[in-house]
C-alpha cells in the first residue's frame, strides 16, 4: 500500500510516499528557515503563507521523485495536530481535498505519533519500548506499546528542551534554529566551564518529569554565577555547559524509567533527537539498545506521517471529511494512554 503523507505543522512543507509503512519511495522537505531567521524564531503568519505557496509544488515533486501519479497512490495522509493552527490547516485541507478529488482514503495523523514512528522507517523495532520525544514543543518520556498506543510516564512541567535551546540562542544572538547552532558551538567548547543547576522535581509523582525553565533562566540571566574559575567566558563554553546540563536532565529521567520498567530498548524522536551530545550520552549505556532516526527523519517530514497512516489504514480506520486541525492536544499528560491520531 502506497501512502502519500503531508506534513505542515510548523515551518517545514513536506510530502513523501511510503510503501507498506516502511519503504520510503520519495521524501521532499521544503524548509522555511531563511524566512524566519531574521525574526530569530518561527512567525506563524509567515509560516502558513509559505505553506500555501509551496504545498502544491512540494506534493508534485514527491510524486515526480517516485515516478508516480495520484492513480498509483492508495491513500493520502496529513498532520492535523498539534502545531501552528494556520500551518496545520494548509496541509490538512490540501490533503483532504486531494484525497476527495481522487477518491482515495484519507487519514489524519497526530504529529507526535509520526515522530515516534520515524525510526521504524529505518529499523524493525519490536514493542514495547521506551520512547523519548524531544522537540521544540514537547519533551516526553513514554512507554510505547504500539504505533498509536503511547503511555506518558513523564513530561516537562514548563518549557520543552527544544524551546530552551531556541531561547538561549535568541538571547545571545547566536541565530536560528538554536538547537543546531548550539550543538555546533558546543563541540568547540568545554562543558566543565560552567556548572548550571539541574532542575529537581520532588515527589514520586514527578519521578520522570522534567523542567527546563530554570535552566534557561540561569543561562540567560545568571550565567556568571555558575561559571567555574579558569575558563574563558566564551559562547562556545557557555553552549557546551548548557547543552550538557539539558541533556543530563533528559537522560537522568529516562534512565529512571529504564530502571522502573525494565525495558532495555529506547527509541528517540523529534528535532532534538538530532543533538550529538544526547546521542553520545545514550550510546554510553552499553546495556541499552538506543535507537535514533536518521538525521533527515528527526525533523518534520512527510514520511513519518505516511508510515503511521499505513497502520491505521491496515486496521481499517479512516478519517472523515469533517476532520479538523487542533493546535494543542490534551493527551500529553502523565498517565494518559492511547494518543488519538
Amino acid at each position: 500500500m502506497r501512502v502519500l503523507g503531508i506534513e505542515s505543522s510548523c515551518d517545514e512543507t513536506a510530502a513523501a510516499i511510503v510503501e507498506d509503512g516502511r519503504t520510503i519511495i520519495s521524501n521532499v522537505v521544503a524548509t522555511q528557515i531563511p524566512f524566519h531567521q531574521i525574526y530569530k524564531g518561527v512567525v506563524p503568519e509567515i509560516a502558513s503563507r509559505k505553506h500555501a505557496e509551496w504545498i502544491l509544488p512540494v506534493v508534485k515533486q514527491a510524486l515526480e521523485q517516485a515516478n508516480m501519479t495520484m492513480d498509483d497512490v492508495d491513500a493520502v495522509a496529513a498532520t492535523n495536530r498539534p502545531g501552528l493552527m494556520g500551518s496545520l490547516l494548509v496541509g490538512l485541507t490540501f490533503g483532504k481535498t486531494l484525497a476527495w478529488a481522487h477518491n482515495k482514503p484519507f487519514i489524519a495523523v497526530n504529529h507526535m505519533l509520526g515522530h515516534m514512528y520515524a525510526s521504524h522507517l529505518q529499523y524493525d523495532i519490536p514493542y514495547p519500548y521506551l520512547g523519548l520525544l524531544v522537540s521544540g514543543g514537547h519533551s516526553i518520556i513514554c512507554k510505547v506499546n504500539g504505533f498509536d498506543d503511547l503511555e506518558v510516564l513523564g513530561t516537562t512541567v514548563d518549557d520543552s528542551v527544544g524551546e530552551a535551546f531556541d531561547k538561549v540562542s535568541k538571547f545571545y544572538g547566536l541565530g536560528y534554529p538554536g538547537g543546531v547552532i548550539i550543538d555546533n558551538l558546543a563541540k568547540q567548547g568545554d562543558p566543565k566551564a560552567a556548572t548550571f543547576p539541574v532542575p529537581k522535581l520532588d515527589g514520586e509523582e514527578h519521578r520522570y518529569d522534567m523542567s527546563f525553565s530554570g535552566l534557561k533562566t540561569a543561562v540567560i540571566h545568571q550565567c556568571d554565577m555558575f561559571w567555574n574559575p579558569g575558563y574563558e567566558h566564551s559562547k562556545e563554553n557557555m553552549c557546551a555547559a548548557f547543552q550538557e546540563t539539558a541533556c543530563k536532565t533528559l537522560v537522568s529521567r529516562l534512565f529512571r524509567a529504564v530502571e522502573d520498567t525494565g525495558l532495555k530498548t529506547v527509541v528517540a524522536g523529534g528535532g532534538v533527537a538530532a543533538n550529538s551530545r544526547l546521542r553520545a550520552m545514550l550510546a554510553e549505556r552499553k546495556d541499552l539498545n538506543c535507537i535514533f532516526p536518521p538525521l533527515k527523519l528527526c525533523g518534520d517530514n512527510g514520511a513519518m506521517i505516511a508510515g503511521v497512516a499505513y497502520h491505521f489504514l491496515k486496521r481499517g480506520d479512516r478519517s472523515g471529511w469533517d476532520t479538523t486541525a487542533c493546535a494543542r492536544i490534551p493527551q500529553f499528560k502523565r498517565g494518559l494512554k492511547n494518543f488519538d491520531r
